[in-house]
């Protein structure tokens, strides 16, 4: 049984209510839910949103599902002809629209949701948001960006929905995310490093390696690895 279940409804004006419910979530997400309650700020990035509030306002989703293999996360690959970010994995998200409502509130959760369907086709009446990360700050792009996490309660079909933004849609198991021979800290020219992840063919790198790992610590899923090992970057990444 549940040792702490919660459901906040999210609507009103704004549009139809979106429910934040930790109830009914399988054990194995406890430790997120737990961390998302708790987490600050600090604790995720050295990044945060500008105190005056400038920034683009934008929002991702990191949705858990169950597979073959266990718990896994949704992520999707850039297209490759994009200028920004070519072939990078990603969560699906983006920009908030003025239909998603208040960005302090409701607009984050729709935008998520509404982002996740237009770029994979996914079914947004069969996740169940059960928690919030804090906003965050990515400064190359003035992005900020709110991580809203989701359960995979009824999965639907996901595949690209538009091959000039999005290459594929894939999901990788939490286990091979928390392997150590999967593991690597990214190296940019600029200087910055980066926790990465070399899975499914892919190199997870940058915000959404950043989030991911930040997870994996907090909900104490993460193995030790070799910090050392090094994945250089073109100044195309």
């Amino acid at each position: 049984m549940k040792t702490h279940e919660t459901g906040t409804e999210r609507g009103g004006a704004d549009g139809p209510a979106v429910m934040v419910s930790e109830e009914g979530l399988p054990d194995w997400l406890d430790p997120v839910a737990r961390a998302a309650r708790t987490v600050r700020p600090q604790q995720l990035s050295r990044f945060l949103p500008p105190e005056n509030g400038a920034g683009r306002q934008s929002a991702v989703l990191v949705l858990f599902g169950e597979g073959t293999r266990g718990p896994e996360l949704l992520l999707m690959e850039r297209a490759g002809s994009l200028r920004s970010h070519p072939g990078q994995p990603s969560f699906p998200g983006g920009s908030l629209d003025p239909e998603d409502g208040d960005q302090a509130t409701t607009g984050p959760l729709r935008a998520a949701l509404r982002e996740a369907e237009e770029e994979t086709g996914l079914d947004p009446r069969g996740v169940q948001i059960f928690g919030v990360l804090p906003r965050l700050y990515i400064p190359v792009s003035s992005f900020v960006v709110t991580p809203v996490l989701g359960w995979w309660r009824t999965p639907s079909p996901v595949d690209v929905v538009d091959p000039g933004e999005t290459a594929r849609v894939f999901t990788v198991p939490v286990a091979d995310l928390t392997d150590p021979d999967n593991r690597a800290t990214a190296v940019h020219p600029s200087g910055h490093r980066g926790p990465a992840f070399l899975v499914e063919s892919a190199l997870v790198w940058g915000f959404t390696a950043g989030v991911i790992d930040r997870i994996l610590h907090f909900a104490g899923w993460e193995r030790p690895w070799d910090r050392a090992r090094q994945v250089p970057l073109d100044w195309r990444a």
